[in-house]
């Protein structure tokens, strides 16, 4: 009876994944985009994104969690039938959980590549704009690869946070391990069991994070050291 739970929860694990890897992608991509508006020229830019990274890191996950999940589509409902439209909006959990923790996560994203571009010396910068490169090119070429470099330690602490924190989405009802773990230890009146089988879940998801994010720090060091010989 037992294993059909274990195996349950063990199943779950893919979900569970999901959304991180999900939540990673977006907390990636708004945190470039944070981190770029950060070091603008535009002063409106920078004021934009230093209230969002102020104000999302100030704010506790799961209230953000919960403000997404249940306050926001009532406050869209409510704004339709204001314009006339009978519509009610409703966000499934993993949308939810996955649009929230990468807004939140984006935020510390945003901090960490910052500081990576401002260690970018700035003479890489100034020559690839004297050899007539385009912005983009300057970014793709000149920035992107030494800022995840330089970003590696940081993104690794954050991406660690993350993982941990997709926990927090079972509280809306999304079938991930957390979600399952509590069912089968209700069920079975065995809680240290199911528990300690999800903290070992991401556990082990840490030690194999852990493990190749260490291997990618390693060969950058190896391919800074090439080049500077």
């Amino acid at each position: 009876m037992l294993g059909g739970y274990v195996i349950s929860v063990l199943a779950a694990g893919w979900i569970t994944l999901s959304l991180a890897f999900v939540s990673l992608i977006l907390a990636v991509v708004i945190g470039i985009a944070a981190a770029l508006a950060r070091l603008s020229r535009s002063r409106a830019l920078r004021i934009t994104a230093t209230l969002y990274t102020s104000v999302v890191r100030g704010i506790p996950d799961l209230v953000m969690m919960l403000l997404v999940f249940y306050s926001l589509p009532a406050l869209l409902s409510q704004a339709a039938q204001d314009w006339g439209y009978d519509v009610y909006i409703e966000f499934s959990p993993f949308g939810a959980g996955a649009a929230t923790l990468g807004l939140i996560f984006g935020a510390y994203m945003a901090e960490t590549f910052r500081g990576a571009l401002m260690n970018i010396p700035r003479g890489q910068l100034e020559a690839a704009e004297a050899y007539g490169l385009g912005r983009f090119r300057i970014f793709w070429r000149i920035l992107l690869p030494q800022m995840m470099r330089l970003a590696l330690p940081g993104f690794t602490n954050n991406w660690l946070v993350l993982a941990k924190a997709t926990a927090l989405v079972s509280l809306l009802g999304l079938q991930d391990v957390m979600f399952r773990a509590k069912g089968a230890a209700e069920a079975t009146a065995k809680p240290f069991t199911f528990y300690a089988l999800a903290g070992g879940f991401y556990l082990a998801v840490t030690a194999i994070s852990l493990f190749l994010l260490s291997r990618a720090a390693r060969r950058y060091e190896l391919g800074v050291k090439e080049l500077a010989r």
